[in-house]
């Protein structure tokens, strides 16, 4: 930047904004030449301290200074010497966001949707590892139908889907390789023995960005779930895409659909965001298509997507069982706001009911969910060990959803004979402040038990219109907390009730009394 505030005469200076570019080896070599560069240092030195002194000349260095950031951000000069746009001409100009910027098609990919280009992006990945501690590169996939089988990532990359890319998975399922199943799940999550890898994979990574012009990666999982539903397969389906041991993870600006499996699943990850996506697969008839499932993941933001999907849109999982125990990661620091999902088959947000590693430290708000079977829900059972606790739910929207809010201990599903009916999992510390909607059937249904009860939940500000008049619509059993002010329907009688400024009016009789209706 310093060469902005001083060029001998307007002629050489617009030359070197036309060319000037923020990769210092590429400054060294622009025509304005390395001894021009040292005597305008040295000008520079004499000349600053007379030239700063005006208040006038000071606004316009920084008027300068501003305009030049926004020139360099724009210039997509592509220091690696390949065409930033695609081979069809630029069309939607792709910013660049690496020191180093390639095209798949640099590394054979054809893009026809039959071609496989799998080798095209191995190759480009290849080629990204080796520039790590240059600032790694960006691969861009031009608009096209990219069919590859997985492929892994690698640090300091950023895959930038233009607008009207594709990535295809292949649908033979031998072209996807077999992994150990997951440490915290045992010995696999459908079957015993090894798993499909993910379509997109990585492992040990940091730095990786998925974004684009809201590109598609697509999983083809019609095939799977066909396959699935016939009992043909014989290992764990894969998800589209999973990152593991990872850290600094951005997906953003594209669009998801079809997976075989779960979408998005990063696994044991730290720093992870989710930003404008769109989450896509058919409402019935695709199972176990989670949107996103935060994995024993530590600091994670999710925000301003769209997901409809044939299971749960996110759920917050943290191992199963004996194993998740022994693996001891807990998922915490979660923020989920701004989301518009449906879960025809489960429930839009969901925390478990793998979470033997424990849940701490959640906040989802401003969260719509519509044409969905349940709302927000925990599930857990005997076995699970591990704990949910500082959960908060705030600014929630129901519309047209069987029930709204679900606390659900005897979820028992597990992993094989060997669990611990003792390890019982803890839930404390719940709150719904804020819950509004229309077309609901069940607004609360919070099923503790004796074994597992629910502790400390509050419920604020909710005022659901419901679609079924019987007497138990806010449902509880084995679950002690308060109502603050007035809500609609009526709480049940297991929780104590407070004024607006939180005066206690009235103490629960009974925190034990059951009113679970599962016909409802």
């Amino acid at each position: 930047m310093i060469l902005l505030f001083h060029v001998p005469n307007p002629t050489a200076k617009n030359r070197f904004l036309n060319q000037i570019s923020p990769n210092p080896e590429m400054v060294e070599s622009l025509p304005i030449g390395r001894f021009q560069l040292q005597q305008q240092r040295s000008e520079l030195k004499r000349w600053v301290p007379a030239f700063l002194s005006s208040h006038k000349t000071l606004f316009t260095v920084l008027w300068i200074v501003a305009f030049g950031s926004v020139f360099f951000w724009q210039q997509n000069i592509d220091g690696a010497g390949f065409s930033v746009f695609g081979k069809d001409g630029p069309g939607r100009p792709m910013p660049k966001t690496r020191p180093f910027a390639f095209n798949l098609t640099d590394f054979g990919g054809v893009g026809d949707g039959v071609t496989d280009d799998t080798a095209a992006f191995e190759r480009a990945v290849s080629a990204i590892s080796k520039l790590g501690k240059r600032g790694g590169a960006q691969l861009n996939v031009p608009p096209g139908k990219w069919l590859t089988a997985p492929f892994n990532l690698t640090s300091h990359i950023t895959l930038f889907l233009a607008e009207d890319a594709e990535i295809l998975g292949i649908e033979d399922e031998k072209r996807w390789p077999l992994m150990p199943p997951l440490p915290s799940y045992g010995y696999g999550r459908e079957h015993r023995g090894p798993r499909y890898g993910s379509l997109i994979h990585g492992q040990n990574l940091k730095d990786v960005v998925i974004t684009g012009h809201n590109g598609t990666i697509n999983g083809q999982g019609q095939s799977w779930w066909k396959k699935y539903r016939q009992k043909l397969l014989n290992h764990t389906r894969g998800p589209l895409l999973q990152m593991m041991w990872s850290s600094d993870i951005v997906i953003s600006n594209i669009t998801l659909r079809d997976s075989p499996f779960w979408t998005f699943h990063p696994y044991d990850c730290k720093n992870v965001t989710v930003r404008n996506v769109t989450i896509l697969a058919p409402v019935f008839e695709a199972p176990n298509t989670d949107g996103i499932d935060p994995d024993s993941c530590e600091d994670v933001v999710i925000e301003d997507c769209y997901i409809s999907v044939g299971d749960d849109a996110i759920a917050i999982k943290s191992g199963w069982d004996q194993y998740g125990i022994a693996y001891g990661r807990p998922s915490r620091n979660i923020l989920i706001r701004n989301l518009i999902v449906r879960s025809m088959v489960s429930a839009g947000i969901s925390i478990g009911s793998e979470m033997s590693g424990g849940v701490s430290n959640v906040t989802v708000e401003n969260l719509l969910v519509w044409s969905s079977r349940r709302a927000v829900r925990i599930k857990t059972a005997p076995g699970r060990g591990g704990y949910v606790r500082h959960i908060i739910y705030r600014n929630l929207t129901f519309d047209n959803v069987r029930v709204g809010t679900v606390i659900k201990t005897d979820y028992n599903q597990h992993p094989d004979d060997d669990f611990d009916p003792k390890a019982l999992p803890i839930l404390e510390d719940i709150s719904f402040i804020g819950i509004h909607g229309q077309g609901v059937r069940v607004p609360v249904r919070i099923h503790g038990s004796e074994e597992i009860p629910v502790r400390n939940v509050t419920f604020r500000d909710v005022s659901v219109g419901i679609t079924y008049k019987k007497k138990h619509i806010f449902q509880c059993a084995f679950v002690q907390g308060r109502v603050i002010g007035t809500i609609f329907p009526a709480p049940c009688e297991n929780l104590d009730r407070y004024d607006e400024e939180e005066r206690l009016v009235k103490r629960s009789a009974s925190q034990n009394v059951t009113d679970i209706d599962y016909d409802i």
